[in-house]
């Protein structure tokens, strides 16, 4: 360089994404929104998957990432103890918008046809802290008259992809998986049509949050948000099957902090049944208020 002088280099923004698949099929996945990125904002991305979901909310929640894609539990879960920042959702178009769905799906030859003679079974689930992968499987199974983990026999394999394995393989009575994802293994030739069904469907959920870490530079807050505001690239797009990212705020989770409080309301009053049968006393009132909502005092998304 003239005069020997060196330029500084560029610190790449750190890019959290969670283990929903293989750590190689979530990469090559998001590969074409990595270069869009480092090309918007002229400087390095690297892209970061988590050994878990948790893994990845943490990582955010303790700097060390700048903006991650949170699942609604994984970003409810870690929101409750620092000011994390959504920013950007994926927005389908339609009468589906920025919501996904899960799938509860068993083998093919199956004789079940209804969630409700599913009792007894082993299900296999996702990641703890899956949205899709977990939780809103568990409360399809709640809404079904399931009492959580005592009329079914829950089985954590970590990826979607696993799940759909083990049900094709005939290793679970069922599984339940994020839809997008089914679909995508099926598409893709990673999973037997044949060996698997759908046995149930669940209400929208609303979609995935890019988020930002807090004390995130302002000036890098408002590129990365136009960033993904005007992304137009459909291999960018594809990843998440949208035709654009729309703004994002903390509400917009708001219906699975509800499912998620009405599943650990059931399984307190299960355990609250089960120690009275065991004591002989009356079980403990069901009025117990849980809420997954940030603590007073904390900053919101638009803070």
């Amino acid at each position: 360089m003239p005069g020997g002088t060196l330029l500084p280099v560029m610190k790449a923004i750190r890019c959290g994404l969670l283990p929903g698949e293989s750590r190689a099929v979530v990469e090559r996945l998001n590969e074409p929104l990595r270069v869009y990125l480092e090309r918007c904002l002229g400087r390095p991305v690297k892209l970061l998957v988590g050994g878990s979901y948790v893994a990845t909310g943490e990582a955010l929640r303790r700097g060390q990432l700048d903006l991650a894609y949170l699942g609604p539990v994984t970003y409810i879960l870690q929101s409750r103890h620092a000011s994390l920042e959504p920013f950007a959702r994926p927005t389908h178009g339609g009468s589906r918008g920025p919501t996904f769905q899960a799938a509860i799906i068993v083998p093919a030859d199956s004789r079940v046809e209804r969630l409700e003679q599913l009792r007894g079974g082993e299900i296999a689930m996702g990641d703890l802290a899956s949205t899709s992968g977990a939780w809103v499987p568990r409360h399809m199974l709640l809404a079904a008259g399931f009492s959580a983990d005592q009329d079914y026999v829950r089985r954590s394999l970590g990826a979607h992809d696993q799940v759909a394995a083990a049900v094709a393989a005939g290793r679970a009575t069922a599984g339940g998986l994020s839809l997008t994802i089914l679909r995508r293994l099926l598409a893709e030739g990673r999973l037997d049509g044949r060996a698997v069904r759908i046995l149930a469907e669940s209400p929208p959920i609303p979609e995935y949050l890019w988020t930002f870490r807090e004390g995130l530079p302002a000036e890098l807050r408002e590129a990365l948000r136009q960033a993904f505001v005007e992304l137009r690239e459909p291999k960018a797009l594809d990843a998440y099957a949208a035709q654009a990212f729309i703004p994002a705020v903390d509400a917009d989770v708001d219906r699975v902090r509800h499912w998620m409080e009405e599943i650990l309301q059931a399984r307190l009053h299960a355990r609250g049944l089960a120690a009275a049968g065991e004591s002989g006393a009356a079980p403990a009132a069901r009025g117990r208020v849980l809420s997954w909502r940030r603590p007073r005092g904390q900053a919101g998304a638009c803070s």
